[in-house]
């Protein structure tokens, strides 16, 4: 019988270090010394044989077995044991301990490692050299998957999952796990757009850091498909080397839309939007679409091809959508609506992404980057709201009637009622207490249709349908193409089994927010708080129970709450002129309204995590995991 065993100059050798109990808790052995399988031929005679390189080593189960029955009979049936009791504790090493995991990690799935890192190739590579007589002699069996060739593989994956805006609460889960899979000796540490990673050199006690920075926007497509390599990295189904080559493919593919197409999906969400949740006629809609388009070809096009101009782009952006809603608006004839088109027309550049990335954070415990973004994104609401109300004013200085116009409207919003009469008390046992009133109305004399338009949009009941508000059945229509366009704008490929779950769990997440906001009133976080309640259940549930990607079904239920949220609080613009002069205070209003949006989408995902993750056995699994 022809015997082999296999020496691997490349994988670092784990030893199993510690009580059963620290084991068992979920602590991890330390790396850099010789493994289990060196450890156990030392005391069985063979290590002088097998001990020449610094390297762990490794031997066939069928040289093991003979070697056992070789060995002293106690002492091969205690070291046998340990060896077992050592492999179920690293198999069921997830168990236990206060550390979330990722869902694909192997040791919360309890995949088996195959360790298939090219051997076929490696065995015929080195056959011939190393080949001995026929009789069974041992013929060594290398693993050309160097440790260089498993970083590589790490810091492109870290570098994809940045790029195309993977979850960031859950980047350097996914990233450990795969270097514990891989056996590489690593740490990270994951700040807003960078990640250092440091690997460490056992055999020589030092380490190299690396700095991986990068940006990008949502693209879920790519991200699943990141993730697929990643998950059959982790379970050993392909190589790091297999797994380096088909990130590097990936991340060299053209985007799945085009500009054109882009400017287009940016147009029909704006346009829908209008009407859905800011109260706009059709006529409305078709300017928002336009506004919206505009936007997009100055985000894909024009800032990308200027870093200075990449800088100001949001607050040029809505300025200029304000000054044009503004102006159209200002016509006698009162036809457009200056909240709904302004509104609509920068929908598109709210944070709703960052919004959800830090609420998940903060639900993980990661309190750095999910406080960072969090404020980031309260303070880019902020450049949006002055930046809408600058526009605004800005055509007020170009069209002095339209000020006059403006500031009567706001004179008669202001008028007072002043009522006069007599009053008396009805109980006679206390001290009389009585007096008189007088009724007069002094609102103004001749109300024009601008005092409607000060808050919201006037719709005069004799105008025809195009200039009216959408009635309530379109919803039905509405709601399920916008989230349909609004995830192939997230660039969600059209072909995709997740398409349906997308679109119903954003209807849901709407239906959820529109039946509350109706029987609660001015209380946008509490809205939210039920919108964000019902995605979070059902994303998780479907991630549980279907086995998919939560994350990517949640996307665009969540970016559908915050411009529902915000239009609960008041809407995006709202600025007006008062008694006082010109109400700055509006911009504030917006940050103020995004921070109830963001806190009640935080409270409701907390509560469908605890109510999700409270039943079964995979309770170690991240939070809203990808």
């Amino acid at each position: 019988m022809r015997r082999s065993y296999s020496q691997d100059f490349s994988t670092p050798g784990v030893i199993r270090a510690g009580s059963g109990s620290a084991l068992e808790a979920g602590a991890q052995a330390p790396r850099g010394q010789p493994g289990v399988f060196s450890n156990l031929m030392q005391s069985y005679g063979f290590s002088r044989r097998l001990s020449e390189g610094s390297v762990s080593t490794a031997i066939d189960s069928r040289y093991q077995s003979q070697a056992v029955s070789r060995a002293n009979s106690n002492e091969s049936a205690g070291a046998l044991l340990r060896l077992r009791r050592m492999r179920r504790r690293d198999s069921a090493l997830s168990l236990g301990g206060d550390t979330l995991l990722d869902d694909d990690d192997p040791r919360v799935t309890g995949a088996k490692p195959n360790r298939i890192d090219d051997e076929n190739k490696a065995r015929e590579t080195f056959k011939d050299s190393l080949k001995l007589d026929k009789m069974g002699d041992p013929t060594i069996v290398l693993n050309i998957n160097t440790i260089p060739d498993r970083q590589k593989f790490i810091l492109r994956l870290a570098k994809a999952l940045m790029t195309y805006g993977a979850p960031s609460h859950r980047i350097e889960s996914q990233l450990i796990a795969a270097a514990r899979v891989l056996e590489v000796d690593a740490s990270f540490v994951h700040l807003p757009s960078i990640i250092i990673a440091a690997f460490g050199d056992p055999a020589s006690n030092q380490s190299e850091t690396h700095f991986v920075k990068s940006g990008g926007g949502l693209d879920l497509g790519r991200l699943h498909e990141t993730h697929a390599i990643y998950r059959k990295v982790v379970h050993d189904e392909i190589g790091a080397k297999d797994g380096t080559l088909e990130l590097t493919k990936l991340m060299r593919q053209k985007p799945i839309y085009g500009l054109r197409i882009r400017c287009v999906l940016a147009l029909l969400c704006s346009a829908i939007i209008c009407p859905l949740g800011f109260g706009g006629s059709f006529v409305d809609m078709w300017i928002a679409g336009c506004a919206g388009a505009t936007l997009c070809w100055l985000q894909l096009y024009a800032a990308s091809k200027s870093a200075l101009y990449s800088n100001v782009f949001e607050i040029s952006a809505a300025m200029m959508v304000s000054f044009v809603a503004r102006g159209l608006s200002s016509i006698p004839s009162g036809i457009f609506c200056y909240s709904a088109i302004s509104s609509a027309g920068v929908v598109l550049i709210l944070p709703g992404y960052m919004v959800l990335c830090s609420s998940l954070e903060l639900a993980s415990k990661n309190l750095i980057s999910g406080s960072v973004k969090m404020v980031y994104a309260i303070v880019y609401s902020l450049f949006l709201g002055f930046s809408l109300t600058i526009g605004s004013d800005l055509y007020f200085l170009v069209d002095k009637s339209a000020r006059h116009r403006r500031e009567s409207a706001t004179v008669a919003m202001a008028s007072q009622i002043i009522i006069h009469g007599q009053f008396r008390s009805d109980n006679m046992t206390i001290f009389p207490f009585n007096g008189t009133f007088i009724f007069k109305n002094a609102t103004a004399d001749t109300p024009s249709n601008s005092h409607y338009q000060a808050k919201g949009c006037y719709r005069d009941p004799n105008w025809p349908w195009y200039l009216q508000d959408f009635p309530g059945w379109t919803l039905f229509i509405l709601v399920p193409f916008f989230s349909l366009f609004g995830s192939f704008a997230s660039m969600q490929p059209l072909k995709s089994t997740q398409l349906p779950v997308m679109v119903f769990i954003s209807s849901a997440a709407f239906a959820a927010n529109k039946a509350a906001n109706r029987y609660i009133f001015n209380r946008s976080d509490v809205v939210s708080a039920i919108g964000a309640f019902v995605v979070g259940v059902l994303g998780n549930l479907y991630s549980r129970v279907f086995r998919g990607t939560a994350f990517v079904v949640m996307v665009n239920g969540i970016g559908f709450l915050i411009p529902s949220g915000i239009a609960a609080a008041g809407g995006l613009a709202q600025n007006y002129r008062g008694s006082e002069g010109d109400q700055y205070s509006s911009g504030l209003s917006l940050g103020f309204r995004m921070v109830q949006v963001a806190i009640g989408v935080t409270v409701g995902l907390f509560g469908s995590g605890l109510i999700v993750y409270s039943f079964g056995s995979r309770k170690r699994g991240a939070l809203f995991a990808f």
